[in-house]
C-alpha cells in the first residue's frame, strides 16, 4: 500500500497562494487549492479596468491554468468560512476539507473603518466585480449628465468623481479617471466639461507615504497638472449618495466615490482560530505559522507579521505574499521531515506607482526616477507579474497604443437594464 503524501490546504489564489501551490507543486505532497474564484486576479490594475484601459480577462487569470503540469495539484471552488483546529479541518459553503498542513493566504477585501453609510454609499476596488461595477457608473454618469433637462446643480453632482486614499491605488485611480475625463471632452459635443471635476481625498498630509518627499511632490504636481484637485489632510466622515461630508464641515456634491484608504482582512480570517489585530489580520510567528498553532501558517495580506523592532506589520503587498510562499513552502516541507523551521525576512523592493499616460515615480532605496522611464519600469515589471504570454503582448499593446493616441476602447456600459426591469 503506498504511503499516504501530507496533504496541504491552501486557502485564496491570490498571490501568495497560486505562488505556494506552485512551490510545494514540485514535492511529495497533496495540495487542495480553495478560492471562491476559479481565477487570479491581477489586483494592482484593477484600476485600469475600471478606467476602461484594459477588459477584465487581461488581468484575471484561470487557476486550473497554472496547474496543468501538476497532477498533485486540486482546485476547489468553495468559500472559506472558518477552520476547526482542533478536528484539522477547513470549514466551507461545500463542505469539511481535512488537512495536515493549511495555509490562509486568503487576501484583503475594502477597510472603511467602521463608517457605515460611507460603505454603503462609496465603491471599493478590490475585485473584479467591484472594478467593472465603478467603469459602468461612471459612463453612466456621462451619459446622464448629457441630458440637457437636469439642472447645472444636479449635472455637476453626477460629473464630480471623488478618490479617497493617497496611496497607491488612489494615485493610479484618479489620473486615470482625469484622463478618461479628456478622452470623454472628444465624444461629448454638447457637455460642458468646466462642470466636470476629479478630486483625490487623503486623511494625513502626504500621498504614497513611503516615498520622499521630493517624490510626493512630483505625484502632487503631475495630478494637478491632469486637472485632479488634490486635498490633504483631509478626513471624511459620512456619504449619503448625494453628498460626501468632510470632517472640516465641508460637503461635496457627489454621486461618485471610489474608496481607496485603506484595506482589512477578509471576515473568514477572524473563524481560524488564532489571534487577529484592529484590521483582522491574523497574528504569524517568525516562521510565518499562526501564534499558537504547529499546522496553520499565514501568508499574505490576511496575515499580521511583526518582529521585534518593527514600527509596523509587513504592508499588504504582492512581494511580501510571494516571498512568504516562498518560505511557506520550505517550512511546509521542513516540518514534514521533521527539521527546523526557518525565519521569515523580508527583502524591500522598492515602491512604484504610475501617475497616468507616460508618468511614474518608482523608489528603491536610495535610488528614484520619475517621468517616462519609471513608466517604462512600472510597466515592464507589471507584465512579468502577469500571466499567460497572451495577455503579456495584449496589455502591452493596448498600453503603447494608449500612450499614443489615448484611446480607450472599453468604455462599454455592460449592465443595461432590460425591460422587465432587471439588470443584466
Amino acid at each position: 500500500m503506498p504511503e499516504k503524501k501530507p496533504h496541504v490546504v491552501i486557502v485564496g489564489a491570490g498571490f501568495g497562494g497560486i505562488k505556494l501551490a506552485k512551490t510545494l507543486g514540485k514535492e511529495n505532497v497533496e495540495i487542495t487549492l480553495v478560492d471562491r474564484h476559479n481565477f487570479q486576479l491581477f489586483q494592482p490594475l484593477l484600476y485600469q479596468v475600471s478606467t476602461a484601459v484594459l477588459s477584465e480577462d487581461e488581468i484575471a487569470y484561470p487557476v486550473r491554468a497554472f496547474f496543468r503540469n501538476y497532477p498533485n495539484v486540486e482546485f476547489f471552488m468553495a468559500k472559506a468560512e472558518g477552520v476547526d483546529q482542533a478536528r484539522r479541518v477547513l470549514l466551507t459553503n461545500h463542505g469539511e476539507i481535512p488537512y495536515d498542513y493549511l495555509v490562509l493566504a486568503a487576501g484583503s477585501t475594502t477597510n472603511f473603518f467602521g463608517m457605515e453609510s460611507v460603505e454603503r454609499n462609496s465603491y471599493g476596488m478590490k475585485t473584479l466585480q467591484e472594478a467593472l461595477h465603478i467603469r459602468n457608473h461612471v459612463l453612466h454618469m456621462f451619459e446622464r449628465a448629457n441630458k440637457r433637462e437636469d439642472s447645472e446643480e444636479e449635472r455637476r453632482r453626477m460629473l464630480t468623481f471623488v478618490v479617497v486614499g493617497g496611496g497607491p491605488t488612489g494615485i493610479e485611480e484618479a489620473g486615470a479617471l482625469a484622463e478618461l475625463v479628456d478622452i470623454q471632452k472628444k465624444e461629448f459635443h454638447h457637455l460642458d466639461f468646466n462642470e466636470v471635476s476629479v478630486k483625490l481625498i487623503e486623511a494625513t498630509p502626504h500621498v504614497l507615504p513611503m516615498l520622499t518627499q521630493d517624490l510626493q511632490d512630483e505625484v502632487v504636481r503631475v495630478l494637478r497638472s491632469k486637472g485632479v484637485e488634490v486635498l490633504l489632510d483631509t478626513q471624511v466622515v459620512d456619504n449619503d449618495g448625494n453628498n460626501l461630508k468632510l470632517k472640516s464641515g465641508e460637503v461635496i456634491p457627489t454621486k461618485t466615490v471610489i474608496w481607496a484608504a485603506g484595506v482589512k482582512a477578509v471576515p473568514f480570517i477572524a473563524e481560524c482560530g488564532g489571534e487577529v489585530d484592529r484590521g483582522g489580520r491574523i497574528l504569524v510567528d517568525e516562521n510565518l505559522r499562526v501564534q499558537g498553532s504547529e499546522r496553520v501558517f499565514a501568508i499574505g495580506d490576511c496575515s499580521h507579521f511583526q518582529l521585534e523592532g518593527m514600527k509596523r506589520p509587513l504592508a499588504t503587498i504582492a512581494p511580501v505574499a510571494t516571498q512568504g510562499a516562498l518560505v511557506c513552502a520550505r517550512n511546509i516541507m521542513h516540518a514534514v521531515r521533521g527539521e527546523a523551521l526557518e525565519k521569515f525576512e523580508y527583502h524591500d523592493l522598492g515602491t512604484m506607482a504610475t501617475i497616468g499616460r507616460g508618468r511614474a515615480v518608482v523608489q528603491n532605496g536610495s535610488f528614484k526616477m520619475k517621468g517616462f522611464f519609471a513608466w517604462v519600469a512600472w510597466m515592464f515589471v507589471h507584465l512579468l507579474r502577469l500571466s499567460g504570454a497572451h495577455t503579456n503582448i495584449t496589455v502591452c499593446l493596448k498600453w503603447f497604443w494608449n500612450l499614443f493616441s489615448g484611446l480607450r476602447l472599453g468604455r462599454i456600459i455592460t449592465n443595461i437594464q432590460l425591460d422587465d426591469g432587471k439588470t443584466r
